[in-house]
């Protein structure tokens, strides 16, 4: 197969096997159904990684009017999604395995589950911003069932704000392409921006108002505030497989349309000073510290860790917002590094519900005596995404640190490593305690009742290579810090 073919099955293929698994009633049996699944996940896999090492390859698939084209081009940034999401999504699919014998309608879920990792790669493999936006609205409402599927009175109210607020930023983003059409010369990525000059003139105040709208549109599935109230409705109520996808990958897809945007359609230069620049600062430290402030007082594990995720991926925003080179390279390095920390997190805490049926902090006393493996799997994560050395955190915040200070950004210069620090310590205040009083209970605790609870390898397995990968990729970045460092050279 040439490299355009490979490319288009790995998009396909998990689709409509995912249609398949959905539709065909033999894969009612779930021991065919978890075959299949296992088969697909991996064939999927390998289809994703056998097109980035096929080199450049663009496929113009339709083409509906002027400019309006369905094209795939990926570049050295969507290699970098496509990577977190196929070791993400197969680690948390073979975890699923496990976890959802306790769950319902297992054939709906593993079902939209396949089609929602072709639709995620094809977003990773968008050549332009049609591209992009047609396969982020079709990640919208195919992921939407993964959030419904216990099909609770919680999970249907969660699954319709995620729905609500997700279509609200997607037609944000749709209006700013309606006038980005007037006044670009293409809508293919394109490193610098596609802004014709002379189009532009006299029209920038205009053009701000957009970029802004498609900054917040983005920014909705992104969970920065104001509009983030979906988030710790929604990721709580799906299965902490689903969950751990959820706050992994697919919210970070709206951080990668603010690149696409910011970066490779209208141009760092031209928001870089002006009161975009200034508001989307400020958005994104006041999530940050609200994030970290709530998960701080949450009782509930999973909405914690939900929280946490809206306090985390405005760190990532806030480095993009310093359009410094710096700030950037640490925005993409924690890209990579919350996906797999947060995701090695919510299947924790998955693994403790499914164990022990917990899912309140306050009961998870003497838990790291029950699940050792598990809880030093938490530990390793927890301490990375704190940003404690020589876990992978560490290295993205000193490089968003350091970006701020030298971004010449006024009060953001100083304010945001403050900030960050806060919510830093925040962090460590809401996730450690679950360490020390797992593994420290205290002599009330009843040692001479006590029993094992690890789960299977089908769950302890991708824990421990999440775990890994957050402590490895913190003593070996290089590799990857100079990677990402090419791709910002390029568009700053």
């Amino acid at each position: 197969m040439n490299a355009s073919t490979i490319m288009l099955t790995s998009i396909f293929f998990p689709v409509f096997l995912g249609i398949a698994i959905l539709l065909i009633p033999a894969f009612s049996s779930r021991k065919q159904l978890l075959a299949v699944t296992g088969a697909g996940l991996v064939i999927t896999g390998i289809l994703a990684l056998w097109t980035l090492g096929s080199g450049s390859t663009e496929v113009l698939l339709l083409r509906l009017g002027d400019k309006l084209e369905i094209y795939f081009h990926p570049d050295n940034l969507g290699y970098i999604f496509t990577v977190i999401v196929t070791i993400v999504w197969i680690l948390s699919g073979f975890y699923s395995f496990e976890y959802m014998k306790h769950e319902r309608e297992e054939k709906r879920y593993f079902g939209f589950y396949m089609i929602t990792f072709g639709i995620l790669l094809g977003l990773s493999f968008a050549g332009n911003i049609v591209t992009f936006y047609l396969f982020y609205e079709l990640m919208t409402l195919l992921s939407l069932p993964l959030v419904l599927h216990s099909k609770t009175r919680e999970a249907i109210m969660g699954g319709l704000k995620y729905l609500f607020y997700s279509l609200c930023g997607a037609y944000m983003v749709l209006m700013g392409l309606f006038f980005l059409s007037k006044y670009a010369d293409t809508l293919k990525f394109t490193a610098g921006g596609v802004l014709n000059t002379e189009l532009a003139v006299g029209n920038e105040k205009t053009l701000l108002v957009v970029v802004f709208f498609m900054i917040m549109g983005f920014g909705v599935k992104s969970g920065m505030f104001p509009l983030h109230a979906w988030l710790h409705t929604a990721h709580p109520v799906a299965p902490a497989p689903a969950s751990a996808v959820l706050s992994g990958l697919i919210v970070k897809v709206g951080a990668f349309g603010i690149i696409r945007t910011v970066y490779y359609l209208f141009g760092a230069s031209f928001i870089r000073g002006t009161w975009v620049q200034t508001a989307w600062l400020a958005l994104t430290l006041i999530t940050v510290f609200m994030g970290s402030m709530l998960a701080y007082r949450e009782k509930m594990m999973k909405k914690r860790l939900a929280y946490s995720t809206v306090s985390q991926i405005s760190y990532i925003l806030f480095g993009l917002a310093l359009l410094q080179p710096q700030a950037m390279t640490g925005a993409i390095l924690h890209v990579v590094f919350h996906a797999f920390i947060k995701s090695a997190l919510f299947l924790s805490a998955g693994a403790i519900i499914y164990k022990t049926g917990k899912t309140n902090v306050d009961d998870m006393t003497g838990i790291g005596k029950e699940m050792p493996i598990t809880i030093w799997c938490y530990t390793c994560a927890s301490l990375a995404l704190i940003g404690i050395p020589p876990a992978d955190g560490f290295v993205s915040k000193w490089y968003l640190a350091t970006g701020a200070l030298s971004s010449g950004t006024g009060v953001f210069t100083w304010l945001g490593p403050v900030v960050l620090l806060i919510s830093a310590l925040l962090t460590a205040g809401y996730l450690l305690p679950i360490t020390i009083k797992g593994f420290l209970p205290g002599a009330d605790f009843d040692y001479e009742n006590l029993q094992k609870k690890e789960p299977n390898l089908y769950m302890i397995i991708p824990l421990l290579i999440l775990a890994a990968l957050s402590i490895v990729l913190g003593i070996f970045p290089n590799p990857l810090t100079e990677y990402i460092q090419t791709i910002v050279n390029i568009v700053l």
